[in-house]
C-alpha cells in the first residue's frame, strides 16, 4: 500500500486574525493553538476515509457518428469502497436499468454504445461517490448529440443589381458542432475570386463593394464545412444578374462609365460595436465598406499602437489579434476611404476571463477538538460566484451548528469525527466553472507504520541510501532512527530523518552496516519496525572504451573491465548501450554485433552504427559507465543541387551543396564535364576547387555542348559524382590558343620537318579549324613565309643544310584568327660529320685502362647538333703470341663535347688499336688515325680445372690445368692447405711456392689420417698472383689402394680398361686443342659456375683465410697467406668511372687512383719444399 505524507499546513497569522474577528480574542488565540493539528492528506487505503473522485469524463462528451461508443466515466475510491449514483438533468438516473447501456462493477462508469437513437441519452450528468462518512460529486458533464447540419430547401430568386452598386449574397449557415468553415465557390467546385471588392465577412457571407459585369453567373454556392463531425453542406446555388448600361442603349462611353461615390460600411452598421472576448482567443474585427473607386482600410488602436501580434487578412478588412490578453483591452477604429470621402467604425473591447483558482480547497487531516479552516477562491472576470456543497448537498440542507462560512471560507469549530465530509466548492462566471472535492477528515489515530518489517537495503560505499518507515497517524508522530538495539538516536552531519519518516545517510562507510529501528510515537500511541542495511564496494569502470574513428565497411572493437563487490558475483552484468539504448544481442548468421568478456566488436560498420557507446556495469545496488565516440569514416556524400547561373560565351558559374562529409572534412570538389560531339558518356577532369568553396566560375571552350557534374575528396577518398547538370551549349568562337610542342627536325641535309601538338577537338571553338606556318631564316632578312594546312605537320623543302630558321603557328577557324604566336627557333636538316679527331694519344694507366686524349672537330666541320664522341677499339694480339688477328670491336660513347676519356676493361698483356670519331643527330664522322697501344702485365685468371685425384692415409695428389689467359708470363703457382674436420676451428694455414710454371701436378704427404683438408691454388705472374680456386678432400684410414692396384695390375680386363681410358683422355685433348686454336675458350658463365670467382664474393687478397664461398661460413683461426706480392691492380673497373669527367690526373698524366701493388708476405712453411715432390 503506497505510502502517506504529512504536509504541515502553514497559515499566516493575519489572514486568520480578519476571518475570527467576529469571535472575539479567546476564539482567535484557541485556532491558532490548535491549527498545527490540520495537515494537507494523502490518507492510505488501509485508514477509513471519504471519497475521492480519481476519474471523469470531461464537461463536454459529443457523440461524434464515427465512434464505436461513448464511455461516462466516473472511478473514485475510499474506505469503505464508495458506491456510485447518477444524476441526468437533475433527475435521478440508474444506468443499470437500461440494458443498452454497459456498467461495470465497483464502478461508477458506463458506456453509452452508437447503436441506436442517441438523442436519448442527450443531457447533463452528475455523477455521486458515496460512502459512509461522506460523498464525493463529480464535474457537471454534458452529454451532446449533434445532429446533421442542413441547408434548408427553398427556391431562391436571382439577385438583380445595377452596375456599379453594391450587393450582398447571404449564406445563413445551419447550426452544428464548431468549428464552422465556410467556402464560397462554383457549381464546378472553383472558388470564387476574392480581393479588394469582392470579400468574405466573419458570418460567410460573400460581399460586392460594387458590382461589375462579370460578377453575372448562376452558381453562387456556400458551402459549409464541419470538420469535427467530417461533414460538408452546400447551400442552393444562388443567381446574380447585373445590368450594365450597355443594356440600356446607353453610348459606349457612357456605359462604361460607373459612377463613382464616397465610402459606406456594408457591415458593421453604426458607428460602434463592443465586443466581448475571453483571454486566450483570437480577436477578429472587421469592416467591409462598398463605394467605387473600391476604398481602401486602416486600422489603429486608440491611444495605443495597435499589438505586436496583430495581422490583416482579406485585403485589410480584416484585424486578427491571436491569443489576446487583457492588455489588448481597449478601443480600436477602422477607416475605409478614396478619393470622394471616408467612412470611420470604432469597436469597444474588452477581454473576459473564465474562472481561475486562487485558493483550490486542499483535502485535511485534523484531530479531534482542532478548528478546521476551508478555503476556496477564485479570479476572473466577471468576479466568478463561490457556491458550497457538503457530501453533494447545499450547506443549507446539511447543517451544523460549528461550521461558519464567510465568503469564500467555511471554518469548523472544535471539529469532532462526525464533522468527517467531502466539500464541495464551484467557482461559475458566464465563461466557465471550476468544481473542487475537499476531503476533511477529523479522527484521532496512533501511528500506523506502513512499510514492511524487516526490509534489507545495501548501499555502496561512500555513496548515499535511504531506509523508509511511512507513518500515517494523527496527529503526527514523532519518527526516531536508533541502530544495532543503541537507546540513542542516530544524529550526526550523514544522517536526517525526513519529513515522511525515512531516513538518509549521505555517505555511507563500512562500519554502517548493521540493524535499523524506526520508532513513531503519537499521544496516541507508538509502533517501530527493523531494517537492515549492508554496505558493499562500488562497482568501478577500471578500462574504459576509447573514442574511435572507424571506416565505413571494417570493424569496430571497443573494450571495457569493471571491479564489483564479490557477494554480487551472480548479479553482476556488463552491458552496452548505444545513444542510451540497450544494444540487442542477437547471436545469429546476420547478427553484425559480438560481446564476449568485456568486448563489443561492430562487424561491418555502417552510418547507423555512428554514436556514443556506454559500457555499464551493474549489479543490484549500483552501476558505473563509461561512454566512447565512434565516428564513422566514409568517402562524402554526392554533392546536390548543381545550379548553372552568369551563363557566358566562354565561361558559367557552377554552384553546389556539398553532401555528407562523414566526419572527414571536405578538402577538395573535382568538377567534371562531359560534352555530346566528340566522346560523349566520357567524363573528363575540368577543374579542382578548395574543399571550403561551394561554387566556381567555370572557363569553357566555343561550340561545346557541356554538362557538369561535382565528386568531394575527403581524407577517406573520392566520393562519388553528383547528377549532372542540364546541358549548356557554347557559341562558336574564334580559338583562344595555338599549338604547342613545337619540334623542328630535320631528317634529311635539306629538308627541316616542322612537327606540333595539335588541338584537341574541344579546343576547336568551332568549325573550320586550320593552321598558318609561318618561317624564316634567322640568319637573313627575309619576309615571313606563310603555309596553310589542316594537319599537325609541314615539311620545308631545299633548305640549306644546318641553319636556323623562326617558325611561328596560328591557328584559325570560321570565327576568327587564334591569338598572336610566339615564335620558335629551330636549325633545317643535319649532314654526317666531315672531320674526325686530330691528335689522338693514349696513355696507358694500368693493365686493364687507357686514357685518351684528343683534339675536338671544329663545328664547321660538325653539319649538326654536337651528339658527342665515340672510341672504337679492338684486341690485336696477346703478346704472349706473336700472330696478330683482329679481334671483336668495342665502342665508348661519350656524349657532350669533351677532349678525353678512360677506356677500361682492357685485356692485361695485349697489343690494341683504337680509333675516335664524333657524331650528330645524323650520325658517326669519320674515324681518327688508328693508334696502337700495348697494356702491361696482369694477374692471371682462375685455373679452370682444380681437383683432388689420388687419397690415401697421409697423402693427397692433386692436378690442374694452367690458367687459360696468363695476363702474362707464368712464373708458377702458389698452392696451400689447412685441416678443416667440418669444425669452425680450422689448422693452420701452409703453403708451397711452386717455381716450375710447366708442373700441374702435385703430391701433399706427411697427412692426417681420416682427416679433411681444404685445399687453394693460384697461378702467378711476375706482377703477383691470381684469383683463388678451392677443393676439400678426406684422408683414408688405410693405404688400401696400393694393394689393389698389386693385385689387379696384372688383370687383362684392367689392362683393357686404362688402354680405353688413354684413347678418350687423347680424344678429348685433340678436341680441346682444336677448338683452343678457333679461339675457342673455356665458357665464362661456365666457370663461373664450376669455380665461383673467390674476389667477387668478398675475398681479400691480402689474406688467404678469408675466403668464403656460397656453400661456406667463414673459416675461424686461419692463418696469414703465404701469397706472392701483388703489383697489378684489380681489373673490375666501371665502365661508367672511367667516362666521368671529373676523372683527376696528375701533372706528367698518370690516374691519381692509379693502383697500388698490394704487398703479401711469403712465409715459409716449417715444411721444407725439399721434402715435397712433384706427383
Amino acid at each position: 500500500m503506497e505510502s502517506s505524507r504529512f504536509l504541515t499546513s502553514t497559515m499566516k497569522s493575519m489572514t486568520l486574525h480578519r476571518r475570527w474577528r467576529i469571535f472575539g480574542i479567546l476564539a482567535t488565540v484557541t485556532f491558532i493553538c490548535n491549527v498545527h493539528t490540520t495537515t494537507a492528506v494523502d490518507i492510505p487505503l488501509e485508514v477509513e476515509q471519504l471519497p475521492t473522485i480519481t476519474a471523469q469524463s470531461p464537461s463536454s462528451l459529443i457523440a461524434f457518428p464515427f465512434d464505436e461508443s461513448y464511455p461516462m466515466t466516473c472511478e473514485a475510491k475510499g474506505n469503505p469502497m464508495p458506491e456510485f449514483r447518477w444524476m441526468k438533468n437533475g433527475q435521478e438516473f440508474d444506468p443499470s436499468s437500461d440494458p443498452r447501456l454497459m456498467k461495470e462493477d465497483d464502478s461508477g462508469t458506463f458506456v453509452i454504445p452508437n447503436n441506436g437513437n442517441l438523442t436519448e441519452y442527450q443531457g447533463t450528468y452528475l455523477c455521486y461517490a458515496s460512502n459512509k462518512l461522506g460523498t464525493a460529486t463529480s464535474r457537471e458533464i454534458e452529454f451532446i448529440v449533434p445532429h446533421v447540419p442542413k441547408f434548408p430547401k427553398e427556391t431562391l430568386d436571382p439577385v438583380v443589381v445595377e452596375e456599379g452598386q453594391p450587393f450582398t449574397l447571404k449564406c445563413d449557415p445551419p447550426k452544428g458542432i464548431p468549428p464552422l468553415q465556410i467556402y464560397w465557390m462554383t457549381i464546378n467546385l472553383q472558388h470564387i475570386e476574392q480581393d479588394e471588392r469582392v470579400s468574405m465577412s466573419l458570418d460567410g457571407d460573400l460581399y460586392f463593394s460594387h458590382a461589375v459585369e462579370k460578377d453575372s453567373r448562376r452558381d453562387y454556392c456556400c458551402f459549409a464545412a464541419f470538420p469535427r463531425i467530417r461533414t460538408i453542406v452546400q447551400k442552393t446555388a444562388m443567381s446574380v444578374v447585373v445590368n450594365t448600361k450597355k443594356s440600356h442603349g446607353l453610348s459606349p462611353e457612357v456605359a462604361n462609365a460607373i459612377l463613382q461615390r464616397r465610402p459606406l460600411l456594408m457591415t458593421p452598421s453604426g458607428v460602434r460595436t463592443e465586443k466581448r472576448l475571453v483571454r486566450g482567443d483570437d480577436m477578429k474585427l472587421e469592416c467591409i465598406p462598398e463605394g467605387f473607386p473600391t476604398p481602401q482600410v486602416e486600422w489603429l488602436k486608440i491611444g495605443y499602437e495597435l499589438p505586436s501580434r496583430a495581422k490583416l487578412e482579406s485585403h485589410g478588412k480584416l484585424l486578427i489579434v491571436p491569443n489576446i490578453e487583457q492588455e489588448d483591452s481597449g478601443k480600436y477604429r477602422c477607416k475605409a476611404k478614396n478619393r470622394l470621402g471616408e467612412v470611420v467604425h470604432y469597436f469597444a473591447v474588452t477581454v473576459e476571463e473564465p474562472p481561475e483558482w486562487l485558493s483550490e480547497p486542499e483535502s485535511q487531516l485534523s484531530m479531534i477538538g482542532s478548528d478546521v479552516l476551508i478555503k476556496c477562491s477564485a479570479s476572473g472576470t466577471p468576479q466568478p460566484a463561490i457556491t458550497w456543497r457538503v457530501n453533494g448537498l447545499p450547506l443549507h440542507e446539511a447543517p451544523a451548528a460549528n461550521r461558519k462560512v464567510f465568503d469564500d471560507t467555511i471554518i469548523l469549530h472544535n471539529a469532532k469525527a462526525s464533522d468527517s465530509a467531502v466539500y464541495q466548492c464551484q467557482a461559475s462566471n458566464p465563461h466557465g466553472t471550476l468544481l473542487a472535492n475537499a476531503n476533511i477528515m477529523v479522527m484521532n489515530l496512533p501511528p500506523m507504520i506502513l512499510t514492511t518489517q524487516g526490509e534489507d537495503y545495501t548501499a555502496v560505499e561512500g555513496r548515499g541510501v535511504v531506509m523508509h518507515c511511512n507513518v500515517f497517524s494523527s496527529p503526527p508522530s514523532t519518527i526516531t532512527w536508533s541502530k544495532d538495539d543503541s537507546s540513542g538516536s542516530l544524529v550526526g552531519p550523514r544522517f536526517t530523518v525526513h519529513d515522511n519518516g525515512s531516513l538518509e545517510i549521505y555517505t555511507t562507510e563500512k562500519e554502517d552496516t548493521g540493524q535499523y529501528t524506526c520508532y513513531a510515537k503519537n499521544t496516541e500511541g507508538s509502533s517501530a519496525i527493523e531494517a537492515s542495511l549492508y554496505v558493499t564496494d562500488a562497482t568501478r569502470i577500471t578500462a574504459a572504451p576509447e573514442d574511435q574513428q572507424i571506416l565505413v565497411g571494417t570493424t569496430a572493437q571497443f573494450s571495457c573491465l569493471a571491479e564489483y563487490d564479490k557477494s554480487f558475483s551472480n548479479d553482476f552484468e556488463l552491458l552496452w548501450e548505444k545513444d542510451d539504448m540497450n544494444i540487442g544481442l542477437n547471436y545469429t548468421e546476420n547478427s553484425r554485433f559480438f560481446v564476449e568478456d568485456g568486448i563489443l566488436q561492430i562487424v561491418n560498420v555502417s552510418h547507423r552504427d555512428q554514436g556514443v557507446y556506454k559500457c555499464v556495469g551493474r549489479t543490484s545496488v549500483d552501476q558505473d559507465t563509461a561512454s566512447a565516440l565512434l565516428m564513422v569514416l566514409d568517402v562524402p556524400d554526392a554533392p546536390e543541387h548543381l545550379v548553372l547561373s552568369e551563363h557566358k560565351t566562354k565561361s558559367v558559374k557552377l554552384k553546389w551543396t556539398p553532401g555528407d562529409n562523414h566526419n572527414s572534412s571536405i578538402t577538395e570538389f573535382i568538377i567534371q564535364y562531359e560534352e555530346s560531339q566528340w566522346e560523349p558518356g566520357n567524363w573528363k577532369e575540368l577543374l579542382r576547387v578548395p574543399g571550403n568553396h561551394i561554387s566556381s566560375v567555370l572557363k569553357l571552350h566555343g561550340h561545346v555542348d557541356y554538362r557538369f557534374r561535382v565528386a568531394a575528396v575527403n581524407g577517406v577518398g573520392r566520393g562519388r559524382p553528383s547528377e549532372p547538370t542540364e546541358r549548356y551549349k557554347t557559341p562558336p568562337t574564334a580559338p583562344d590558343k595555338n599549338p604547342e610542342n613545337i619540334k623542328i627536325e630535320g631528317h634529311l641535309p635539306h629538308e627541316m620537318d616542322i612537327n606540333w601538338e595539335p588541338l584537341l577537338p574541344i579546343e576547336h571553338n568551332g568549325p573550320g579549324l586550320e593552321y598558318i606556318v609561318s618561317y624564316r631564316r634567322q640568319d637573313l632578312e627575309d619576309d615571313w613565309k606563310e603555309h596553310t594546312v589542316k594537319r599537325h605537320s609541314f615539311v620545308v623543302k631545299k633548305t640549306p643544310t644546318f641553319v636556323p630558321y623562326e617558325i611561328k603557328i596560328q591557328t584559325r577557324n570560321n570565327q576568327g584568327w587564334g591569338p598572336e604566336p610566339r615564335v620558335v627557333t629551330g636549325y633545317s636538316g643535319e649532314d654526317f660529320p666531315s672531320a674526325a679527331p686530330e691528335d689522338v694519344a693514349v696513355v696507358v694507366m694500368n693493365s686493364s685502362a687507357v686514357k685518351v686524349s684528343w683534339t675536338r672537330v671544329n663545328k664547321d666541320k660538325l653539319h649538326g647538333h654536337l651528339g658527342g664522341y665515340r672510341i672504337n677499339w679492338w684486341r690485336l694480339r696477346s703478346l704472349l703470341d706473336l700472330k696478330k688477328s683482329h679481334g671483336h670491336k668495342q665502342t665508348l660513347t661519350l656524349p657532350g663535347d669533351r677532349n678525353h676519356a678512360i677506356v677500361p676493361k682492357l685485356q692485361p698483356f695485349s697489343e690494341y688499336s683504337l680509333i675516335v670519331m664524333t657524331f650528330n643527330n645524323r650520325g658517326n664522322g669519320p674515324g681518327s688515325h688508328p693508334v696502337n697501344f700495348k697494356t702491361p702485365e696482369g694477374v692471371p685468371e682462375k685455373n679452370p680445372v682444380f681437383k683432388v685425384t689420388d687419397t690415401q692415409k697421409h697423402t693427397v695428389s692433386l692436378a690442374w690445368a694452367p690458367p687459360s689467359e696468363p695476363n702474362g708470363i707464368l712464373t708458377g703457382y702458389l698452392l696451400a692447405y689447412q685441416l678443416i674436420n667440418n669444425t669452425e676451428e680450422v689448422g693452420q694455414l701452409q703453403s708451397i711456392d711452386i717455381s716450375k710454371p710447366d708442373t700441374t701436378k702435385w703430391t701433399l704427404r706427411d697427412l692426417e689420417p681420416l682427416s679433411k683438408y681444404k685445399f687453394h691454388l693460384r697461378s702467378c705472374t711476375r706482377v703477383g698472383c691470381g684469383p683463388n680456386i678451392s677443393e676439400e678432400s678426406t684422408t683414408t684410414l688405410e693405404a688400401s689402394l696400393a694393394s689393389i692396384h698389386g693385385g689387379i695390375s696384372n688383370q687383362g680386363w684392367f689392362i683393357g680398361l686404362l688402354c680405353a681410358i688413354a684413347l678418350l683422355t687423347l680424344i678429348v685433348l685433340i678436341a680441346c686443342f682444336v677448338n683452343r686454336n678457333k679461339g675457342g675458350k673455356y665458357s665464362v658463365k661456365e666457370k663461373e659456375d664450376l669455380h665461383p670467382d673467390v674476389e667477387s664474393q668478398g675475398m681479400n687478397d691480402d689474406t688467404f683465410c678469408e675466403y668464403s664461398d656460397n656453400d661456406e661460413k667463414p673459416l675461424k683461426g686461419s692463418h696469414p697467406s703465404l701469397s706472392r706480392e701483388i703489383k697489378a691492380g684489380d681489373s673490375g673497373d666501371s665502365l661508367v668511372d672511367y667516362a666521368e669527367e671529373d676523372t683527376h690526373f696528375n701533372e706528367d698524366g698518370s690516374f691519381i687512383g692509379e693502383y697500388a701493388g698490394r704487398k703479401e708476405k711469403r712465409m715459409s712453411s716449417e715444411m721444407k719444399a725439399a721434402a715435397q715432390s712433384p706427383a
